[in-house]
């Protein structure tokens, strides 16, 4: 084995026996840093996404501070989107915006396949960031075909996915017409990580918790399965994460995935029992918790990290995102604590 399929990240990714929980934290690469902010003053974050430099410099700034036991690429979920033809733009304050939602048929033709060349500065920041990484292993990523679609239906984000959900129970063919593009823009955007080095791939989900698991398993599981099993023979492990998902978890498991990512809303020990015995967990701190005092912050690690021993594997991380607020020193202190209180 490499020296990064051994690291702890990897490894617990597999179910394996690790030396100590590893950690890393979702949106870690981001707006808590003071750093981030000063290197992004003035670039747009689609610009900021597609520059290989800048790419590795904000990957590496939470290693170099946290001391985490994973990067994972800074990006963003609709740089494919962008790539395959879609005008947007990422608004601050707001999130992706797109000038001419997807509606009808016709709009279709507007989003087109794209190859590894499309996104080529991609896979540059990749080869740049594991050479400078050493044996930290990188995430890649990408968004899961139906919150991508979301954005696109929409035309930004959405609280209700009213539109959204009026095209999946109305227009059942062009609905499926238009997760299946983005599931093969997905998989490629995904392959070209995987063939420039990253050591896993996470698929984010973050909307699919406005489902019903009936409407998953009919409307979405097809299209995440084709990503993720599309990936089956990459030798990586796989990631699947979404947002309020409670009743989802062993759908999204069955869709493909090594290690499901669960929200802070249902406990390790429940979802391990949920998603069951062959797949990892990753997860799953409230976000908000690291605001409420390190008491707090250290009394409910010590109870995520033993719910997690439920599960054949278990990366701990947030619930969701770091927020912007957070302070980058409570972050340092909890991946120390993380590997103390878990060191085997």
């Amino acid at each position: 084995m490499t020296v990064l399929e051994e690291s702890p990240f990897v490894r617990a990714c597999r179910g394996l026996s690790v030396p100590h929980t590893p950690v890393w934290f979702m949106r870690q690469a981001g707006r808590s840093l003071p750093e981030y902010r000063k290197i992004r003053e003035g670039i747009g974050m689609l610009d900021s996404c597609r520059r290989p430099d800048l790419v590795t410099e904000i990957t590496l700034q939470p290693v170099r501070r946290h001391g985490v036991d994973a990067a994972i690429l800074f990006s963003d979920i609709v740089v494919p989107i962008a790539a395959a033809g879609i005008d947007l733009d990422i608004v601050a304050g707001t999130g992706p915006v797109v000038a001419e939602p997807v509606r009808a048929e016709s709009d279709l033709e507007r989003l087109r396949p794209i190859t590894p060349a499309d996104v080529d500065f991609v896979a540059e920041a990749v080869k740049l960031l594991v050479g400078e990484l050493g044996d930290t292993p990188l995430i890649g990523f990408a968004g899961a075909p139906f919150t991508l679609a979301s954005y696109l239906i929409e035309g930004g984000p959405s609280r209700t996915y009213l539109k959204t959900k009026a095209m999946m129970y109305g227009s059942p063919e062009l609905w499926h017409a238009l997760l299946s593009r983005l599931a093969d823009i997905t998989l490629t955007f995904l392959r070209t990580q995987v063939d420039a080095g990253v050591s896993a791939v996470q698929l984010f989900d973050s909307w699919a918790g406005a489902l019903s698991e009936a409407d998953y398993r009919t409307y979405v599981m097809p299209h995440s399965a084709t990503v993720l099993r599309g990936l089956s023979g990459a030798g990586v492990p796989r990631i699947h994460f979404g947002v309020g998902t409670a009743v989802l978890l062993e759908a999204m498991g069955e869709a493909g995935a090594d290690v499901v990512g669960v929200d802070w809303r249902t406990p390790l020990d429940i979802a391990t029992r949920r998603i069951g015995p062959d797949r990892a967990v990753q997860g799953n701190l409230d976000p908000a918790i690291l605001f409420a005092g390190w008491d707090v912050v250290e009394r409910e690690a010590r109870r995520v990290l033993e719910q997690g021993r439920s599960a054949p594997g278990h990366v701990f991380n947030l619930g969701h995102g770091v927020m912007p607020e957070t302070d980058p020193d409570i972050l340092t202190r909890l991946v120390a604590l993380v590997h103390e209180v878990s060191a085997r």
